[in-house]
């Protein structure tokens, strides 16, 4: 296993789309092993591929207490959302920077898993916000681009001032 390095805004590559995967084999596990070691370490709780600088279809997750119910999302779609919930968000690509985003309150994704079967799960909640936020990424979306053009300026701002600050 490896810790991989997460790519931070406003890095170019977090804009792009990732492609599907083909086929699940031992590599794509253990991307994705790799990306939960780097996402527990980190600490967070969801990781998209793009964030790693992998430009393809997998994200996990993991919102339990206890950090033992990791989830991997291959090929995930949206496949039906309702309702709206507004609710404060974070991302290892933007450390230090929380903001309220507008989401589905419920979603109903359809993904493959390491074995490369397909599954269904109806999330909500924690779950469901989360799974929708990792999927953004992989249509090269970052949560700050829901905030204003203003917000979006001083994040930056702010985010370059402390890599300034940390070399």
């Amino acid at each position: 296993m490896a810790l991989l390095k997460i790519l931070h805004y406003p890095d170019k590559r977090l804009y792009t789309v990732a492609r599907p995967i083909n086929q699940v084999t031992d590599e794509i596990r253990q991307l994705a092993s790799d990306m939960a070691e780097t996402m527990y370490a980190a600490p967070g709780i969801g990781l998209a591929a793009t964030q790693v600088d992998r430009h393809i279809q997998m994200i996990i997750v993991d919102v339990s207490e206890k950090r033992d119910d990791l989830r991997v999302f291959i090929n995930p779609e949206i496949l039906a959302s309702e309702g709206e919930a507004l609710g404060e968000e974070g991302c290892l690509s933007v450390p230090g920077i929380y903001d309220k985003v507008m989401r589905a309150e419920r979603v109903r994704v359809r993904a493959l898993d390491l074995q490369g079967e397909p599954f269904e799960l109806e999330a909500s909640g924690l779950l469901g916000v989360c799974i929708q936020h990792e999927i953004d990424h992989l249509m090269g979306h970052v949560f700050v681009d829901y905030l204003s053009r203003l917000k979006q300026e001083r994040i930056k701002h702010k985010l370059k001032k402390q890599q300034r600050e940390t070399m």
